[in-house]
């Protein structure tokens, strides 16, 4: 799995946004350090920077009207089997908090067009970005 680039997010369809919100949901959990190729440039970050990509997936999901656990909205929680962050943990080198677009560096405009193409393979052509 990866986590499409940010500008992608709104025009994501359905199996894809849903897609989004349980890696999201399974990073933030336990699966947070665990390596996986695509996904990896996550963990040299804060877990504060995944939050705010979730609540942006979070966001768009509420828009469309789907259901989304309210607890996920809690930017410390990790899911019912792991503990939650603390504070030190979870802002770590983001402890300012002032994070600039795009959340992380990875979704670069060589990045963007990867995720395009991926989605293509897919059979998925955004038409309303």
């Amino acid at each position: 799995m990866r986590l499409w680039h940010e500008s992608l997010i709104k025009a994501l369809p359905r199996q894809q946004l849903l897609g989004q919100h349980r890696e999201c949901c399974a990073l933030r959990g336990k699966g947070w350090g665990k390596k996986h190729a695509t996904v990896n440039y996550v963990f040299h970050y804060s877990p504060y920077r995944l939050f705010l990509y979730h609540k942006r997936i979070m966001i768009e999901m509420k828009k469309r009207e789907y259901n989304i656990d309210p607890s996920w909205e809690d930017p410390y929680y990790r899911g019912k089997n792991s503990e939650p962050h603390d504070a030190e943990s979870f802002y770590g080198m983001d402890a300012n908090r002032n994070i600039d677009h795009p959340i992380y560096l990875e979704h670069n405009n060589s990045y963007l067009q990867e995720c395009i193409d991926n989605l293509r393979e897919k059979g998925v052509i955004l038409s309303n970005r």
